[in-house]
């Protein structure tokens, strides 16, 4: 039986498990596609760089976990809004579940150095890594940053959760959004000013998904089903 505990436990798991490897596939892929010679360090890095990009579908399908247990929860306060959510949360794993096309094929293309016009292969991986880049630096932030509005929104009015941790997740959400903003205009803002749009959501994110699956949802709100 879906209990208000074993759902919140649920979510919140899934909220960890995609912050995790959300970071930490996103890290190791990055760590080799920053090299100077890409496609040199991804034929060296090949088991390291398809790690990282299976932690970035587990992420995506993370994302999916907690559109779909997170519906029948917001559809009992909004079921439009829980329909948005959904449909939110779908598109940003569609994008997270894209960006490991680049370093897959680079992985491929990497095979041909020595035996392709090497000025043809660095073009080419440049074009794939801007479109990694775009949708990371875009899309991705864009529809997380709108599904969290919703979430924290309908968890503050819902009372699902204790307020203090539904408005910090809000204001995170516009600080993400923000950040978003900023470096889609190509806005210097420096480290500092991005460690403190971007470490809100991170140390909330990890406090929502232990208060979770500690605590559930409020049972008052949530009936069994």
């Amino acid at each position: 039986m879906n209990t208000p505990t074993n759902t919140g436990k649920l979510v919140g798991t899934l909220f960890l498990t995609a912050m995790f490897a959300s970071l930490f596939g996103g890290g190791l892929v990055e760590s080799i596609l920053s090299a100077p010679d890409v496609l040199s360090a991804l034929r060296e890095n090949k088991t390291l760089v398809t790690t990282g990009a299976l932690f970035e579908l587990v992420n995506a399908i993370a994302v999916i976990g907690i559109g779909v247990f997170m519906f029948p929860v917001l559809k009992q306060h909004s079921e439009n809004l829980a329909r948005g959510y959904f449909a939110i949360r779908v598109l940003e794993a569609v994008f997270c579940s894209l960006i490991v096309i680049s370093p897959l094929s680079l992985i491929t293309l990497s095979q041909e150095l020595g035996t392709v016009d090497a000025a043809y292969l660095q073009a080419v991986s440049a074009l794939s890594l801007a479109e990694r880049a775009r949708v990371m630096g875009l899309l991705i932030p864009l529809f997380f940053s709108l599904g969290a509005l919703l979430l924290y929104a309908a968890f503050y009015q819902a009372k699902l959760l204790p307020r203090f941790i539904s408005t910090w997740g809000f204001v995170a959400a516009v600080f993400i959004l923000i950040n978003n903003l900023l470096l889609t205009f190509q806005v210097e803002v420096g480290l500092a000013v991005s460690l403190v749009l971007v470490l809100p959501i991170i140390t909330n994110e990890v406090v929502l998904g232990i208060w979770l699956i500690v605590k559930g949802f409020d049972p008052t709100f949530i009936q069994s089903k």
